[in-house]
């Protein structure tokens, strides 16, 4: 019988707000895409409101993603012209 050693997998680095940023936003998008396809079965006519208010908070999330993700290019620029 052969003994491997394990060694823990290196740990990563802590993360930079701008990453933190861009990170919770696109968990907040993904949270409220799956919110958006459980509802998509729902065949009722009072689930119309339901969509529309599901399409108004992806289309405000998916934009504060957009702009964390630009802010995160523009921070990485930075650091690579110091």
């Amino acid at each position: 019988m052969s003994r491997t050693r394990r060694t823990p997998p290196p740990e990563s680095p802590q993360r930079s707000n701008a990453e933190q940023e861009a990170h919770g936003a696109a968990e907040r998008l993904r949270i409220q895409m799956e919110a958006a396809l459980a509802a998509i079965p729902m065949r009722a006519p009072e689930t119309a409101d339901e969509l529309e208010a599901y399409a108004d908070r992806i289309e405000r999330t998916a934009r504060d993603l957009s702009v964390a993700l630009r802010e995160l290019a523009n921070h990485r620029r930075d650091q690579s012209d110091e």
